[in-house]
């Protein structure tokens, strides 16, 4: 079972890099196979909604992490085998060349290696203490023991091979069963994963999350901060069915969207099992995750930044409606529109959030008017990002407290740019 989520949560949460920037996946991203790689984008993409496979997942994690296992494969060996069965029988045929004899023998020799190696860490290696892999340790001790196998089980590693069994050998590895040999490939690159982010966690010092069951409806993060900055300030935040709603204030630059991107990346990564930047993380299980933190306009249609804001409002109530458990994020919900109609917006979309406790909503705004009508609802809980005024320049701690800020600061900085100056006696020189 997968968490439903989608491009927009994506792109908020900047799993992936774009131009010039990093994305949270190259974090993770110790892969020593290209493989490995590819599957770990596919976890990044299908987060788990499954207690029993977050619980899981996280387990082995933090079991390779404990024996700071490392890649036990050779890298060149891989390289060689992936190359040669990315030939298929129909090479040639196309515009795919042929391999010559001298590719043929390399891979050939690379994969006996490789299968044996692969043999020696199921039978000896880390995985025989973690219990969580026993189902995968004992398909894989089956099908390399496959009668069908059993040439290449024989088979020395590092033995000189003549023309005649090299050509025996190729017809077997990448014509007659060559659906074993890539489910071979295939482990290969699940472990890559799961020893590569082991190896992250612990030199990052990243926290294993704790699944509870979908029902109990409960998201307490401690430490929480963005893995990207080289100073970041943690923040604290216990959501639960009796505050299933956050209405977030400050100031511009006060830090709203940095802690809000933090704290949903960690309740996305939490669903895909893997460790988070944070002191402890527990979270219920949700049936989906969807962020609104920069949200364009939909040329397509001819819509504005408005009414984009009311479609996604309208998806996130179409997904509720339907039963299901998500954690929702708007920062700076209906920014698109004039003053009164964001405050009443605000209001009403948070108001019916509110009645929804099975799910979490996080909300953050510049109307700090609406907390006064928010407060008539018990679960809604506020908080805001504070701006403590050094003389006339604002500085900001970045650290979450209890209740509503009025905080403006706009004009301050306008003022402590000089813009208006300028605009009226030119540029200083």
């Amino acid at each position: 079972m997968f968490l439903q989520t989608d491009d927009q949560t994506i792109e908020d949460l900047r799993l992936f890099a774009k131009r010039e920037r990093n994305g949270i996946y190259d974090i993770y991203n110790n892969a020593a196979t290209r493989g490995g790689e590819l599957l770990l984008e596919k976890m990044f993409r299908q987060p788990l909604s499954d207690q029993d496979a977050i619980t899981k997942r996280a387990a082995v994690i933090a079991a390779f992490a404990k024996a700071g296992t490392g890649f036990p494969f050779e890298s060149s060996q891989l390289d060689s085998v992936e190359k040669y069965m990315s030939y298929d029988e129909d090479a040639g045929k196309g515009q795919k060349p042929v391999m010559g004899e001298k590719e043929v023998s390399s891979g050939v020799t690379a994969f006996i290696g490789l299968f044996h190696s692969v043999r020696s860490f199921v039978e000896q290696g880390a995985i025989l203490h973690i219990e969580e892999l026993e189902k995968e340790r004992s398909e894989m001790l089956v099908l390399l023991q496959h009668p069908a196998l059993e040439p290449v089980l024989r088979e020395q590693s590092g033995n000189r091979l003549s023309y005649g069994a090299v050509t025996a050998f190729d017809i077997l590895i990448r014509v007659k069963e060559r659906e074993k040999v890539m489910a071979v490939l295939s482990f290969i690159y699940l472990m890559d994963v799961y020893i590569s982010v082991a190896r992250v966690a612990t030199n990052r010092n990243f926290v294993f999350p704790v699944a509870h069951p979908r029902a109990s409806n409960i998201l307490k993060v401690q430490g929480v901060y963005h893995p990207e900055l080289k100073k970041p300030v943690a923040n604290d935040l216990f959501m639960h069915a009796d505050r299933s709603v956050v209405f977030l204030t400050g100031a511009n630059m006060a830090g709203k969207s940095t802690f809000l991107r933090a704290f949903s990346t960690a309740v996305y990564i939490a669903h895909m099992g893997f460790p988070v930047a944070a002191r402890s993380l527990e979270f219920s299980v949700m049936d989906g995750i969807y962020t609104t933190i920069n949200l364009p306009d939909n040329l397509g249609i001819g819509a504005s930044h408005f009414y984009a804001e009311v479609l996604r409002v309208k998806k996130m109530a179409t997904e509720l409606g339907a039963g299901k458990s998500l954690f929702v994020l708007f920062d700076e919900l209906f920014r698109g529109t004039n003053v009164k109609d964001a405050h009443e917006g605000t209001v009403a979309v948070t108001h019916a959030f509110a009645g929804k406790k099975t799910s979490l909503f996080l909300i953050s705004s510049h109307i700090v008017e609406a907390g006064d009508e928010l407060k008539q609802k018990t679960n809604i809980g506020f908080y805001y990002l504070p701006t403590r005024m050094n003389g006339t320049s604002p500085e900001y701690p970045y650290t979450l407290e209890e209740g509503i800020t009025d905080d403006r600061h706009g004009m301050i900085i306008i003022r402590n740019e000089g813009i208006l100056e300028t605009l009226k006696n030119g540029k200083k020189v």
